[in-house]
């Protein structure tokens, strides 16, 4: 018996698109070009997050900074505290770069090529192949985590990833356009997130049943090459206040893991044994009285580590340091602090401190 399947065609998936699009506060209505202010912050919003997630922070991002230019005149503290709650902070700082980029080299213009975009802070492959696709209908081949997983499951690749990934991005490459790339690419992601979804695909809803060739074995597909266990690392942080309940506070570098995120002072957070409080002291900015160790311990996990934090307390006089950063946690709110901090803050809280 012969395999009546043949390769799936960006027409049937279009009309199916046509139909059963997603309404997005970042995507154009049916016939009207999309703005590539909207697709950038939108994509870079997107990655490693939600939609669901996302929604609420695009809707706020676009009242405060509606352009471009309004983003790049703002102050990286204020996108940094507007970020908080969506994670991966680098993407936060390569947004306002990029935005600066815009409006300082290129009057607030996004270039219409990937290549030029790829310049840019923050736009790689992925998000450059989205705006110029999206914004201006140009073909380029859009290739996020939905589109990996429809293109395992309807070309049956069993090779697992994220060594196949190349391979991937060539099938996608087969079955995307000329014409209305931009639409071609929201439905693959569209169809990814809701039919062709990673736990139990709506298989008779897909525009691409008759040509699936993974159809038997959908939902295990794509394979996946085992994770590394992650190691964890430890430190010390050191909760220092002053008389008037202001607790010291400082910013981290630019460069590097939550890079000019807010902080409550830490030692290296080492993949050793955790550093013995009492010896810890020494790495402390700011020698301090009564040094208290609390109980417990702060703990978080980054995308490739697990973190465990001691926290000690330490008092100083109310002259101590007139130029280091000192807020009294009510007034942590209006701090970029990211959520390891402020876990750090309720535990210390929480304990006494």
């Amino acid at each position: 018996m012969t395999d009546s399947r043949k390769a799936p065609d960006s027409e049937t998936l279009l009309a199916w698109y046509d139909g059963n699009r997603r309404r997005l506060p970042w995507r154009a209505a049916p016939g009207e070009r999309a703005d590539p202010y909207r697709v950038w912050l939108s994509e870079i919003m997107l990655q490693q997050t939600t939609v669901a997630t996302v929604g609420p922070y695009f809707e706020s991002f676009l009242a405060r900074w509606p352009s471009v230019g309004d983003l790049a005149a703002a102050e990286l503290d204020e996108v940094l505290h507007a970020w908080q709650g969506l994670g991966y902070y680098a993407r936060a700082r390569n947004l306002h770069r990029c935005a600066r980029q815009l409006a300082g080299e290129l009057d607030g213009v996004f270039p219409d090529n990937e290549a030029d975009l790829r310049r840019l802070s923050g736009i790689g492959v992925y998000t450059a192949a989205a705006i110029v696709a999206i914004a201006f209908g140009r073909r380029a081949v859009v290739v996020d985590g939905n589109v990996e997983r429809v293109m395992a499951r309807v070309f049956a690749v069993r090779e697992p990833l994220p060594g196949v990934k190349g391979k991937l991005y060539e099938l996608a490459g087969r079955l995307t356009p000329e014409s209305r790339a931009g639409d071609h690419a929201q439905a693959v992601m569209d169809l990814g997130a809701t039919v062709c979804t990673p736990r139990a695909p709506k298989c008779l809803l897909c525009p691409w049943k008759r040509d699936c060739a993974g159809r038997d074995e959908a939902e295990s597909l794509p394979r996946r090459a085992p994770k590394p266990k992650r190691p964890t690392r430890r430190g010390v942080a050191f909760w220092i206040t002053r008389p008037d309940g202001s607790v010291l506070l400082r910013r981290r570098p630019e460069k590097g893991l939550l890079g000019g995120m807010i902080e409550v002072p830490s030692t290296d957070w080492v993949a050793e044994t955790m550093p013995v409080p009492a010896k810890a002291r020494k790495d402390s900015p700011l020698p301090a009285l009564n040094w208290r160790e609390l109980p417990g311990v702060v703990t978080h996990t980054f995308t490739h580590f697990h973190l465990e934090l001691h926290v000690i307390t330490g008092r100083v006089g109310r002259n101590a340091a007139p130029k280091a950063l000192w807020r009294h946690p009510d007034e942590f709110g209006g701090q970029a602090l990211p959520t390891v901090m402020k876990k750090v803050a309720r535990h210390a809280l929480k304990n006494g401190g």
